[in-house]
């Protein structure tokens, strides 16, 4: 679509468009940039119909779910923010919902590249794409707008920029924006206590609220949004004013930061725990186990089951979850290892469940049959789950979807890792009102976690990682070699999985960079990766942590096999070298004493270097002898890497995911006020 242009909804597919989903996506060339998506919803003047009409980070659900910020989902080059939109939940005094996103600080949207829109329905088909132009040196964009013509839905391509950023925006549209400077800190505070705003999906009374003064509660007072304050790094930020209207939500659980201690009379004996694994002794065993276990967690635990299936299209409403259900096929029955089944307003939501443990590869024969069955009888989905991480444009089961049939059936994938993950972010960030549910959570995580539970996640490099790292290191391993897409297809599997690892441990988003071309497709810039490992021998990623200025680099180089990770810290604008060169040295008082900082200076490959140990007792030995200017620091760990593809304290795996989260731990974690590390 062009700007400016609209089109009814309707005419896109052949099905209903009950429910859709919008995708923004932007690449940023230095791989940090990024903005927040927010949706407001409007009457028939343009205007908000009160403060509960705007939805962004801190409020990412309408209460009835017509509106659901999703997050971000991984794409071939970074990442796209999702809203799902239930257009039949909508008042109909809706008119209009204007999807938009804002930079913080200073960013504009001039440094961003590809910026996007995509509309797809509830089966993930996308049904149009509008690629904004040049949205020029403005910190706000309208993307695009979804609006009511009699009964039906159209859509318009707006592209429409605020230099004065989402404050402007939201002004124009009817929000009252609260002229008290500690109101800015008091949103900017709720959202790094974990979300507290958020309502609950069971429909239990939001937790922790803080909220702006509503007519109910002064009538002399007009009601106000919490419009997303600016993020401000740790250094940086102020006490935030607490509200002084009396607290009556529940308090949100989470796990405690030290466990009680042990009634045990010694270390021999166990807690009893709601999933055993002792008794598991089959992969037949341990897929009926798992498929069971999460199923049951996700219908007693309605905010964790709605946090996985909303990404589906998945309505809110009800779960109730199945296990071997036998459903006719011809001559003989089959019998998916679950079935998920949500109910809204007397309509039904329904998934086929497939699972895989213990590494077993996805059988496209019985992805295919459950696609074929679900077709037939008018199921919306097919998840797949198992050990593998799916990757844009590389499909892990090719399934072939009858398009001339009415009902469209949509194929997804979730990996152990990622429901593993989801329950991490709930226990031990963002919490939940329950503590049953918290318990239930924390038994989930114990069982997915455990090593004979079969659910670990991607852990091998698959047949061609031992014939493409001898090739290197014999230097016979030639470009356009299929077994060096194939090492590079594992790679970022193991990337996107070490990224969810991390960002369960931190609580916060964690994305690998695809930096590529505009325009280039993930299997044209896999084809890419692969030629330079064929050439240099080594293979790179680069993970953005919210919150963190400058991107976390892991290098595997095979040849020399040693696992680099680094990260770059900007020079300070103001000050003195030697006073950075003492600053980082005091800052990394914790810091492992083999950790490598090198200086980056301007026009040069390179300045100083050596290990924390050296430097502390000197750290004027960081600053070039030239009087050259100072750009950074680089600051590295180095480890050797693990040589068999297994589980093993030597696998290649577990020593890439080793090196990440020390370096994590012995570095990131004591940068707070160097690299810029913000409250999430």
């Amino acid at each position: 679509m062009t700007k400016g242009a609209n089109v009814v909804l309707g005419g896109l597919t052949d099905g209903d468009v009950e429910s859709v989903v919008v995708s923004l996506g932007w690449v940023s060339p230095t791989g940090e940039g990024d903005a927040d998506v927010s949706v407001l919803l409007l009457d028939e003047n343009g205007k908000v119909r009160g403060d509960t009409d705007f939805y962004f980070y801190n409020n990412p659900c309408a209460p009835d779910g017509s509106v659901q910020l999703l997050g971000k989902t991984p794409v071939g080059e970074g990442s796209e923010d999702r809203i799902g939109f239930d257009l039949k939940a909508l008042p109909d005094d809706v008119a209009t919902i204007l999807v938009a996103a804002s930079r913080y600080e200073s960013a504009r949207f001039d440094e961003l590249e590809n910026l996007r829109l995509t509309l797809s329905d509830g089966s993930g088909e996308p049904l149009l794409t509008y690629e904004v132009g040049d949205a020029g040196g403005v910190s706000a964009l309208i993307f695009g707008e979804l609006y009511r013509r009699g009964e039906e839905w159209k859509f318009r391509a707006v592209g429409q920029g605020y230099e004065a950023g989402f404050a402007a925006l939201a002004s124009d549209h009817g929000v009252d924006i609260e002229d008290d400077a500690g109101h800015a800190e008091v949103v900017d505070d709720a959202r790094a206590e974990g979300a507290e705003t958020a309502a609950e999906e069971a429909g239990e009374p939001a937790v922790e609220q803080v909220t702006a003064p509503t007519p109910a509660d002064d009538p002399g007072t007009p009601a106000v949004a919490a419009v997303p304050a600016p993020r401000t790094s740790a250094a940086e930020a102020v006490p935030a004013q607490r509200k002084t209207r009396p607290r009556t939500a529940k308090k949100k659980v989470t796990l405690p930061a030290t466990l009680k201690k042990s009634l045990a009379e010694n270390d021999a004996w166990r807690g009893a725990r709601l999933f055993p694994v002792s008794a598991l002794k089959s992969d037949r065993d341990r897929e009926m186990r798992a498929t069971s276990v999460l199923l049951a967690v996700m219908a007693q635990v309605p905010e964790f089951g709605r946090r996985l299936t909303a990404g589906f299209g998945a309505p809110a409403g009800r779960m109730e979850t199945f296990t071997e259900v036998s459903l006719p096929h011809g001559d003989t029955p089959r019998r998916p290892d679950g079935v998920i089944r949500v109910e809204r307003a007397g309509k039904l939501w329904t998934a086929l469940v497939e699972t895989k443990t213990n590494g077993n590869p996805l059988k496209a024969e019985q992805v295919q049959a459950y696609a074929d069955i679900a077709a037939r009888r008018g199921y919306e989905a097919v998840i797949t789950l198992s050990n593998d991480v799916a990757l844009e444009g590389s499909p892990l089961v090719e399934v072939k979807i009858d398009r001339r049939r009415k009902n469209k059936v949509s194929l997804w994938h979730l990996s152990w890792a990622e429901v593993a993950h989801q329950a991490q972010l709930l226990i031990r960030h963002e919490g939940v009102a329950n503590p049953a549910h918290a318990w239930l959570l924390e038994e989930l995580l114990h069982y997915l976690l455990h090593e004979n539970s079969g659910c670990h996640g991607f852990q091998n490099m698959g047949p061609a990682w031992v014939p493409v790292r001898s090739g290197i290191q014999d230097e016979t391993l030639c470009q356009g070699d299929p077994r060096a897409l194939e090492t590079v297809e594992s790679w970022e599997r193991l990337v996107r999985q070490v990224s969810l690892g991390l960002g369960g441990e931190l609580g916060l988003k964690v994305l690998p960079v695809q930096r590529a071309r505009r325009g280039t497709d993930a299997v044209a810039r896999r084809s890419r990766m692969a030629d330079q490992l064929c050439q240099d021998g080594k293979l790179q990623a680069e993970l953005r942590i919210e919150g963190v200025t400058g991107v976390l680099g892991v290098t595997a180089d095979l040849r020399t096999t040693k696992i680099r990770t680094s990260i770059d810290i900007p020079a300070p604008a103001q000050g003195y070298p030697l006073s950075w060169a003492k600053r980082i040295v005091r800052e990394l008082a914790e810091a492992p004493a083999d950790l490598h900082i090198e200086t980056l200076v301007e026009g040069e490959t390179g300045g100083p270097r050596g290990t924390l140990e050296r430097l502390r007792p000197e750290p004027g030995d960081m600053l070039p002898k030239s009087g050259v200017k100072i750009t950074g620091f680089r600051l590295s760990l180095f480890r050797s890497m693990g040589a068999q593809r297994g589980n093993t304290e030597a696998g290649f795996i577990r020593s890439i995911d080793e090196a990440v989260h020390k370096f994590n731990a012995g570095v990131l974690a004591h940068l707070d006020r160097l690299v810029g590390k913000k409250a999430a």
